[in-house]
């Protein structure tokens, strides 16, 4: 494999910049930019430069937010750069900031795992096992499995706590499992020994 962005290394990568001069009135331009480029995994570096790692998909990305920045009375400019030679360490940098922030996500995941788990264990003790509570938990995971899905996607360079993330959503939808097995159970909906094939 050859890419440099696939293998997650530093060497060799080319960015995507984006220096955008956005109108202080509305704020809500600034506050959509921002959540834009957040939610595409960008970094935003000094004085408000933002930084992706370049793809056609990263720099039409960029093209598009210019482009609604200046509907809205801004202006920017896009840019395709390099790492001086002999400065492999401010790309390392950038990477290692990229995995920092991913890796600050994936904590959160784990957080909302953990609190999850602990609710199927509070509600199992309280003998809760109703389709509610049951139902309520089913969707809990889900955005659960949304977000991460959503980290993963803009994990560039495989942040470390990736493998913990995935472990801990795993171990909620085993408890899930669990717990709707207890409710089909007390609703006379299937035995237990059933429930090792479902």
């Amino acid at each position: 494999m050859d890419d440099p962005l696939a293998m997650g290394e530093p060497q060799g990568l080319t960015w995507a910049l984006l220096v955008p001069q956005v109108p202080a009135v509305p704020s809500s331009a600034r506050v959509q930019l921002w959540r834009h480029l957040r939610a595409a995994g960008a970094l935003s570096i000094q004085n408000g430069v933002w930084v992706l790692p370049f793809t056609p998909a990263h720099e039409q990305l960029l093209r598009d937010e210019l482009a609604s920045i200046v509907r809205q009375g801004g202006t920017g400019l896009l840019f395709r750069a390099e790492v001086a030679d002999g400065d492999d360490a401010h790309g390392e940098d950038l990477v290692t900031r990229f995995r920092a922030e991913r890796d600050q996500e994936y904590a959160e995941v784990c957080e909302r795992c953990q609190a999850l788990r602990a609710e199927l264990v509070r509600e199992t003790q309280a003998g809760k096992h109703t389709f509610a509570e049951l139902e309520e938990n089913e969707h809990d995971l889900a955005k659960l499995d949304r977000w991460l899905a959503q980290i993963q996607a803009r994990d560039f360079f495989t942040a470390s706590r990736a493998s913990a993330a995935r472990s801990a959503l795993a171990a909620c939808r085993a408890d899930l499992a669990a717990f709707a097995a207890a409710v089909y159970q007390r609703e006379g909906l299937m035995d237990t020994t059933n429930m090792k094939d479902s």
